[in-house]
């Protein structure tokens, strides 16, 4: 191809005006386009020169700018998609970010390279300073990780997590209010009806078949002012699932009914009794969702003066309740505006689009809410062929009408296989969690970036998707000033029909080729099907167990050999971790979770020995063993959460950097008696994030802790009995978020502050006792954001004086409706 021919066609130029579009467009896409945009239009002049000086170039010359013009072709087909490409739609607009940067870099070598260096060298003139364009190149890579960064920290409103969050908020509004406003309406107002105005009831069920909106009914129950008032705010939700807890869940209960939240898990609740008076006759209202037996159902309720009892369930239970509201399907009306709502961001149907073939796949939803939300969610920004061909499929199976929850599930089905690939695996590996129980951030990405070989970028990326098409729920962790949660207060919760699509879709394979192995939860033992296999390999990635006490004798020999994540649920004191773990060579990542009132002891702690790529551990109501017996070389991430440590991490004999010798990640959550750390963590040269969270007997932090040298993110939130910051802190020269919030007895910052140079966000709420800031303050030459309340605010504002790019954010009373979503 002649240079001519590639001017002729002002590829070029057409990619100059597609690139000024983008940068206005795409925050993600911002940098890169820019940065094309000055490497074109410094490109242009020279190549004229060189097209106007009459020099020959050599065939291999020419050939290099036959690339250069393939390249910029391949960057207006791409600026084409990026311009495309809903805003909404995060993970499609991160690849495509991704390859603007893989074009920025490919330009640039030409700029940098053979143009640079041969093709201008032909014509005796060079235009460009090679110093100069190598630092933009590796300022452009390290873009996206900054961006996240500062996502992380929360910094700048706190990412695409927290904008999911916030966005999945309001469409809840939207669905109790206006898209289902009728239906759910007339539904809430005869519940109300039976609730508060029928003073013979004293349990009233509410029914309906999966996915219909009963939840949903029974949350705007609890929202209700009518009903709030009625019941002075006493208000308690739990949601029971199929396989409950009970004992917890009687707790739950009778600690809320004698006003005593804070009952010892341990405390023995007396047995329900028909004529139990209670000495306070105050009325209390219990909504006991998903409940799936009638035997449980009579271990939970009991007629108590006062307290009224909402059973929201698919079944009938007329020895418990006679009366009930059944949930009936949306009109015809409220369905389309639902479906619009998640299809198109409003309530009728866009003016682009095909009314028949719309109102043709609302039909084929059944007026289900749930089946409407996904299904519409799943076709927002999708061409009309693509709508098409969903609705072909819908058409080809049963109506839902008749057994409702296998075609309901096949229905669900039918939009997930059209996920692309990451997605829809990450989508199947929810069924690997418990029914009903909420699921940490933390660990789902981790066990992501582990397995699908992503980084936490893409990962974070698929979860914000996720939501968007109504596939998972973000939960936003209830704290004093709730709102600018960041991504680590964050738990993702499913519904459980979703669930049974995604275990319906993973079971198709025999048991030994399934990529996800999951126990449903049982008592004691393993499933009979297991042991009938246990001969042959099982192929599993994901190896889910759910069980409660196991014994040595409960396990058998079984072989792993391609197991990258272990998840064990448990519920017993004492537990044995399955032998076959030290022949799990891949496993990567491992989530023990203990839901019994009290800790478990583990036996078999051996297993660990042989854990050579173990990179993440998750350990939850366990009582620590000795850690320095197993050191764990490859471990990059430990979260401990309502541990026992009992005095492994006190002291000097506590060595860390032996256990955990390339530890980037740390956090101990509600770890009671932790009351100081070992010295040997200020010599963990690799840790980066250290979390202590409501360690309540947390007393002193260690006087060397400055020498963490690659710590960037400090947390030290609700941690009472923390009275000061060591003054090496101030040498944490990576540091750029630190969370003091809730340290009520944290007197002052040290002086050295002023040497954090690269802090970008404080976090003090609840720190009544820090009143004065030291000078050195105003040196925080890299701070954004500060976050306090409002009566220690005015010591900020000489810095905002002198830095009036710093942002005091005065924390807002939060009011906690997190009983709303009790797992």
């Amino acid at each position: 191809m002649a240079l001519t021919d590639f001017f002729a066609g002002e590829i070029a130029t057409e990619l100059l005006k597609m690139l000024i579009n983008i940068s206005r467009k795409s925050l993600l896409c911002k940098s890169s386009a820019d940065q094309l945009i000055s490497y074109i239009q410094q490109l242009l002049p020279t190549i004229e020169e060189i097209k106007y000086s009459g020099v020959e170039l050599p065939a291999a010359r020419q050939s290099q700018l036959d690339r250069l013009s393939e390249i910029l072709r391949s960057g207006v087909e791409l600026s084409h998609k990026v311009l495309s490409s809903g805003r909404w739609n995060v993970y499609k607009n991160l690849q495509l970010a991704k390859k603007m940067e893989k074009l920025e870099k490919n330009v640039s070598r030409f700029v940098q390279g053979p143009m640079q260096a041969h093709i201008l060298a032909d014509v005796h003139h060079t235009r460009f300073e090679m110093t100069e364009r190598f630092d933009r190149v590796e300022a452009s890579n390290r873009r996206l990780e900054q961006y996240f960064g500062a996502m992380k920290i929360g910094v700048g409103g706190g990412g695409w997590v927290e904008e999911a969050v916030k966005s999945m908020e309001e469409d809840e509004r939207v669905d109790g209010t206006n898209s289902v406003g009728v239906t759910l309406d007339l539904g809430k107002k005869k519940v109300k009806e039976l609730v508060v105005g029928r003073q013979d009831l004293w349990v009233v069920g509410i029914c309906g078949i999966g996915g219909s909106g009963k939840t949903t009914l029974a949350r705007e129950l609890c929202r209700d002012d009518q009903v709030r008032s009625y019941f002075k705010e006493r208000i308690l939700f739990l949601t029971v699932s199929q396989s409950p807890n009970v004992e917890q869940l009687r707790t739950k209960i009778w600690g809320f009914i004698m006003g005593n939240d804070n009952l010892n898990p341990n405390y023995v609740v007396p047995q329900w009794k028909p004529q139990f008076e209670c000495a306070s006759e105050a009325r209390i209202l219990i909504v006991l969702d998903d409940v799936w037996s009638l035997s449980v159902l009579e271990q939970l309720v009991c007629r108590i003066p006062g307290c009224k009892f909402v059973v929201v369930s698919r079944f009938k239970f007329p020895t418990v309740f006679s009366v009930s509201h059944e949930v009936e399907l949306l009109s015809e009306e409220d369905a389309l505006s639902l479906f619009c709502h998640h299809a198109f961001g409003q309530k009728s149907i866009a003016f682009a689009a095909n009314e028949n073939l719309v109102k043709q796949i609302v039909t084929e939803c059944g007026r289900l809410p749930l089946a409407l939300k996904v299904i519409g969610a799943s076709l927002r920004d999708q061409s009309e062929m693509f709508w098409v061909g969903v609705k072909n499929r819908l058409s080809q199976g049963q109506s839902i009408g008749e057994s409702y929850e296998i075609n309901l599930i096949e229905r669900m089905a039918i939009s997930i296989n059209y996920l692309p690939a990451t997605i829809k695996e990450c989508f199947l590996d929810l069924c690997s969690f418990p029914e009903d129980k909420k699921i940490p951030l933390d660990v789902l990405i981790n066990m992501w970036v582990e397995i699908h070989d992503i980084d936490e970028t893409e990962a974070f990326a698929i979860v914000v998707e996720l939501s968007n098409k109504n596939l998972l729920t973000l939960v936003k962790e209830a704290r004093a000033g709730g709102m600018y949660s960041s991504c680590f207060e964050i738990s993702v919760t499913q519904h459980d029909v979703l669930r049974d699509v995604a275990l319906n879709l993973s079971n198709r394979e025999s048991i030994n080729q399934r990529r996800r192995l999951v126990m449903p939860k049982r008592e004691n033992g393993v499933p009979k099907e297991w042991f009938r296999k246990k001969d042959t390999p099982f192929e599993a990635q994901i190896v889910s167990i759910h069980t409660g006490e196991m014994k040595e004798a409960d396990w058998f020999r079984m072989e792993f050999p391609k197991a990258e994540v272990l998840i064990i649920n448990f519920s017993s004191s004492e537990y044995f971790l399955p032998p076959f773990i030290d022949r799990m060579p891949n496993l990567r990542a491992l989530i023990l979770i203990n839901y019994s009132a009290s800790y478990a002891s583990f036996h078999n702690f051996s297993v660990f020995e042989n854990l050579a790529s173990l990179r993440s551990l998750w350990l939850e109501k366990v009582s620590i063993p000795q850690l320095s017996d197993t050191p764990l070389i490859n471990l990059r991430k430990l979260f401990v959460v309502l541990c026992k440590i009992n005095n492994n991490l006190d002291g000097e004999m506590a060595d860390l950097t032996h256990s955990f010798p390339n530890l980037t990640e740390l956090t101990l959550d509600h770890c009671d008696d932790l009351t100081e750390l070992p010295s040997s963590i200020c010599r963990m040269g690799s840790l980066q994030n250290l979390s202590l969270t409501n360690c309540h007997n947390l007393t002193q932090l260690p006087n060397e802790l400055g020498e963490v040298g690659s710590l960037v993110i400090l947390r030290l939130y609700a941690c009472p009995a923390l009275e000061a910051l060591p003054a090496s802190i101030g040498e944490l020269s990576r540091l750029k978020y630190i969370d003091i919030s809730q340290c009520v007895n944290l007197g002052c910052f040290p002086v050295e502050i002023g040497k954090l140079v690269k802090l970008e966000k404080i976090d003090m709420r609840e720190c009544c006792l820090i009143k004065v800031l030291p000078k050195s303050a105003v040196s925080l030459k890299s701070l954004r954001v500060v976050i306090c309340d409002e009566e220690v605010s005015g010591m900020w504002r000489d810095v905002e004086k002198c830095k009036p790019d710093v942002h005091i954010q005065v924390s807002e009373q939060y009011y906690d409706l997190d009983w709303l979503n009790d797992k």
